[in-house]
């Protein structure tokens, strides 16, 4: 029996090591992967405020650039807007570091592989949906007959542009009564093309719309030097699809420098209203892209100029959405 006694203490000595061992062993494992969660959070961060100010460093690149074609259209007096102008060049997506190649103490050579691209677009060469409704709330009939062309000839729904019409009048007219009961009962007025959704448009439908359609803060005229062919179409009431390829085509050997060029393009018998339709605009579309690793971060802004003393280029909005770039 005193034999036995001395075995037992060391198989419970041995026992319980081995239990110490692995309770250590547990929460060093523990301690050990949370500090490379730690460690892969804060890289995750800091490359997430990077890309924010890169993208925020193009967009002050593509402001500059518009603020300084308003100002070259004041030099030459000609106020137009063109797609042959260098804010109308997109910019493939090139290195990080070529951009910085010239600043030595700024070279991206060692850092991560980082790829920047985008593009300015005219927002005035899509139609504005805020011209279907006046200031009152109520539908404006030759802006409703003009999208239901242009709904038409871009194969959407039937009943479209009556809808969105009515939704945009609901959601407008509380703001012209200033009657708190009215605003209650009607949908949120819409601020972006997506926002067409509380009126009951399907994604599908929105995204069909996206390459002929835009929702501006205010209404605008259709830039006759930027807009595709069906959107002249909407625009000019009595304009047919080949008239409109004709002035497409004159444009792109000489854009329309005023409102009498393009009226002297027109068919015998159609006339372009110029608070639908004009030769410049003030709102632009700048779409940057960033590929940072595995990381893809992409921003869309409005922007609009306001001639003036400091010919401002103000940000009206912007949307950011991030995802996992596709394998190569």
């Amino acid at each position: 029996m005193n034999g036995r006694a001395p075995r037992v203490q060391r198989g419970s000595a041995l026992l319980l090591a081995m239990i110490i061992l692995a309770v250590v062993a547990t929460l060093s494992a523990g301690m050990v992967w949370q500090q490379r969660r730690a460690v892969e959070v804060e890289a995750a961060e800091r490359a997430r405020v990077q890309a924010a100010w890169i993208l925020a460093g193009a967009l002050d690149w593509a402001r500059l650039i518009l603020r300084e074609d308003l100002r070259d259209s004041r030099r030459s007096r000609r106020p137009v807007d063109s797609l042959d102008e260098p804010w109308a060049t997109p910019l493939a997506e090139a290195r990080l570091s070529t951009f910085l190649a010239a600043d030595r103490d700024n070279n991206a050579d060692g850092g991560p592989e980082a790829f920047l691209s985008g593009a300015i677009v005219d927002a005035q060469s899509r139609f504005n949906l805020r011209g279907l409704v006046d200031g009152a709330g109520v539908v404006v009939p030759v802006q409703l007959a003009a999208f239901d062309r242009l709904a038409s000839l871009a194969g959407l729904p039937t009943g479209l542009a009556e809808r969105i019409a009515d939704g945009l009048a609901q959601a407008q007219r509380p703001a012209a009564t200033g009657n708190p009961a009215d605003a209650a009962a009607t949908p949120l007025r819409p601020a972006r093309l997506a926002d067409l959704a509380w009126l009951g448009v399907d994604a599908e439908t929105i995204a069909r719309l996206a390459p002929w359609a835009e929702l501006l803060p205010v209404p605008t005229p259709v830039n006759a030097n930027t807009a595709p062919r069906e959107v002249l179409v909407a625009a000019i009431d009595g304009l047919d699809l080949g008239s409109a390829e004709r002035l497409v085509q004159r444009r792109q050997r000489e854009p329309f420098a005023s409102m009498e060029q393009l009226q002297a393009e027109l068919p015998e018998g159609v006339s372009a209203d110029p608070a639908r339709v004009g030769v410049a605009s003030a709102h632009f579309e700048v779409a940057g892209r960033l590929r940072l690793e595995d990381r893809v971060l992409e921003e869309v802004s409005l922007l609009q100029r306001r001639p003036g003393e400091r010919d401002d280029v103000v940000v009206l909005r912007r949307e950011r959405r991030s995802f996992n770039a596709p394998a190569r």
